[in-house]
C-alpha cells in the first residue's frame, strides 16, 4: 500500500519576463522520496520552474502548494558558476550557514556541522577558505549545506559542472543515500546521468512532460527535447550524443 504523500503541487503554472511566456500551464506533484530529473533544452525553462519551487518567482497563472511548511526549508544547491569564490568564508562556515533559523543551539550546530564535514569527507579542509578549494570539494561542501537543516527536499542545480568524471559516479551514490530521506528535484542537461540515476523524469521545454520512471528511450527524448540523438553507454553511466540536426 503506497503511503507517499504530495510535498509539492504545482497547477497549471504559467511564468515567463517582462511579458515574455517561459513556462506555459504547467502541471507536477512531487511526493516523499521522490527522485525526479529535470531535463530539457537551453531556454527551454528549466531555471524559471526551478525559481517558483525555490520561491524567487511568482508565475502569473496558476497555483503552488507545498505540504507541512516544506518550501520554509528546501535544500538547494546552486550551479558553480552562481558562486563567488573570492568570497571570504570558510568551509566550516559555508556547512554552518545552511543551519540558519535551525532552532538549534550552538552545541547543537557544531555538532550538526562535525557530523557534515565526517559524512562528506571534508574535516580535513574544514578551516579551507573556499577560494582555494577544487570543484568536487566545492561541490561536497555545497552539497552538505543544504542538507544541513535536513530539508524534506533538495534542488539540484547542474550539480555535474563541479567535478572530474572520476569522481561523478561517487556523487550520484551519496544523492541515492540522501534520497532515503529526502525527496531529490536534479536539474541536468546530462540526459544520460540523469536516466541512470533518477526515478522518474521531467520533460521542460516551454510545456512540462512527465514520465514516470527512468526506462525513457531516444524516440522520447527526441520528441519531447526537440533534438535528435543517441544513449550510448560504457562504464556505468551513458552519455549523450548528437546527430546531425538544424539548430
Amino acid at each position: 500500500m503506497n503511503m507517499s504523500k504530495n510535498l509539492l503541487e504545482l497547477k497549471n503554472i504559467s511564468a515567463g519576463y517582462e511579458g515574455r511566456s517561459v513556462l506555459k500551464d504547467v502541471s507536477l506533484s512531487i511526493e516523499e522520496n521522490d527522485f525526479l530529473g529535470i531535463i530539457g533544452p537551453n531556454g527551454g525553462g528549466k531555471t524559471t520552474l526551478l525559481k517558483i519551487i525555490l520561491g524567487l518567482l511568482q508565475p502569473y497563472k496558476g497555483t503552488i502548494s507545498f505540504a507541512n511548511n516544506v518550501d520554509k526549508g528546501i535544500g538547494y544547491m546552486p550551479q558553480i558558476n552562481n558562486i563567488d569564490k573570492q568570497f571570504p568564508i570558510l568551509v566550516s562556515e559555508v556547512v554552518l550557514s545552511g543551519l540558519y533559523a535551525s532552532g538549534l543551539n550552538k552545541s547543537e550546530e557544531c555538532l550538526r556541522v562535525q557530523e557534515l564535514m565526517q559524512e562528506m569527507g571534508l574535516l580535513e579542509i574544514a578551516n579551507k577558505a573556499i577560494g582555494n578549494l577544487s570543484g568536487g570539494q566545492m561541490q561536497r561542501v555545497l552539497l552538505a549545506r543544504a542538507i544541513a537543516n535536513k530539508p524534506k527536499l533538495l534542488v539540484l542545480d547542474e550539480p555535474s559542472t563541479y567535478v572530474d568524471k572520476r569522481f561523478e559516479a561517487k556523487f550520484y551514490e551519496q544523492l541515492k543515500e540522501i534520497n532515503k530521506k529526502t525527496a531529490i528535484i536534479l536539474v541536468s542537461h546530462d540526459v544520460g546521468t540523469v536516466i541512470s540515476t533518477v526515478k522518474n523524469i521531467a520533460c521542460v521545454n516551454e510545456n512540462l512532460h512527465f514520465h514516470a520512471g527512468n526506462d525513457v528511450d531516444s524516440s522520447w527524448l527526441e520528441e519531447h527535447l526537440a533534438c535528435p540523438f543517441e544513449l550510448v553507454g560504457h562504464g556505468k553511466i551513458p552519455h549523450r550524443i548528437l546527430k546531425d540536426h538544424d539548430d
